[in-house]
């Protein structure tokens, strides 16, 4: 069984994971200083809901930079099936950041300034960042999609159910804060906008509240899928089933009654599998044949530790 030979969730380049984070760092960098900047200006609350998010976005991209560094970290004796799972600790970190600093930050502010409207101020500035903002955005965006689309190619399924089901934490959360970040640019628009069409206040602190609870939605969205990840996630039904494929085609295995494949790193299994073996051994040929199987297994990348067990005679055989 070589890696070549069977195909599975692509595993993306530390690299470009890399440069993808770097990217929507250095842009939420500018846009929030460029926010921070607009909302001292103009007093929005739209606005400053937007420099609480660009800010926590730029935090949570540093957490992302350490799950890629501390995820690629290879087995040891404390640790037998890698640190992959490291990944989603980190992540899971600026989920909750996410949420914190962005989501509660807006929410509350937006509340506040329904009580203590802000004053009317000339909103110029404010649209002027916001549409800088957007084009620095939709360039973070652009990269995520792209990387989307390469990885749902791969396994012939769409781009955004393909962010929903990836083990890349981080391709996932930098494509759901770039979409979130575009998203709340329109809606601070609209409240600037109405705030100063109809000289109410209301709208600016209703857009800075709606921010909040769209920040809101996004971290929880990505803390569920982290947790779901450390505690154990299957791999996808197609990685499965080419797996099972090529256990089937191996000269040495009979039939597969078992198999189990989890993940535990981005693009990273665990593989349990109960396979008759061709003929009659005895059973110090069936064990040193197992340990064979399981190393050739072991050889792919993708595949972090392989167990093979022999199955019972009235076990139901699995088919492709």
């Amino acid at each position: 069984m070589t890696s070549e030979s069977t195909p599975h969730e692509p595993t993306t380049p530390a690299s470009e994971s890399t440069v993808t984070v770097i990217i929507a760092f250095a842009m939420n960098i500018l846009v929030a200083v460029a926010k921070t900047v607009a909302a001292a200006i103009t007093g929005s609350a739209s606005m400053v809901a937007e420099s609480a998010h660009s800010w926590a976005d730029a935090g949570n991209e540093v957490f992302l930079l350490i799950a890629e560094r501390r995820g690629g970290l290879g087995r040891d004796r404390a640790h037998p099936f890698g640190h992959g799972r490291e990944t989603y600790i980190w992540s899971m970190f600026a989920a909750f950041g996410l949420f914190a600093v962005g989501a509660a930050v807006s929410v509350m502010h937006g509340i506040t300034s329904l009580s203590h409207p802000e004053p009317d101020a000339d909103y110029v500035v404010g649209y002027l960042v916001l549409a800088i903002s957007a084009v620095l955005e939709a360039t973070s965006f652009i990269q995520s999609i792209r990387q989307a689309r390469a990885g749902g190619r791969r396994i012939s399924m769409h781009p955004l159910r393909f962010v929903s089901r990836t083990s890349n934490t981080t391709l996932r959360a930098v494509f759901a804060e770039d979409a979130a970040a575009l998203v709340g640019l329109a809606i601070a628009a609209t409240g600037m906008a109405l705030h100063e069409i109809t000289g109410s206040a209301v709208y600016d602190a209703v857009g800075s509240i709606l921010v909040g609870l769209l920040l809101g939605i996004i971290a929880i969205f990505l803390i569920k899928r982290n947790g779901e990840f450390l505690l154990g996630q299957r791999a996808l039904p197609a990685t499965r089933q080419a797996i099972l494929h090529r256990l089937l085609a191996h000269p040495d295995i009979d039939r597969v009654t078992y198999l189990h494949v989890e993940y535990v790193g981005p693009a990273q299994y665990y593989l349990v599998a109960a396979i008759d073996i061709r003929g009659d051994l005895r059973e110090h040929d069936v064990a040193v044949l197992l340990r064979r199987i399981e190393a050739e297994i072991e050889e792919q990348d993708a595949i972090v530790e392989a167990v093979l067990t022999l199955s019972t005679a009235d076990e139901p055989s699995l088919t492709e």
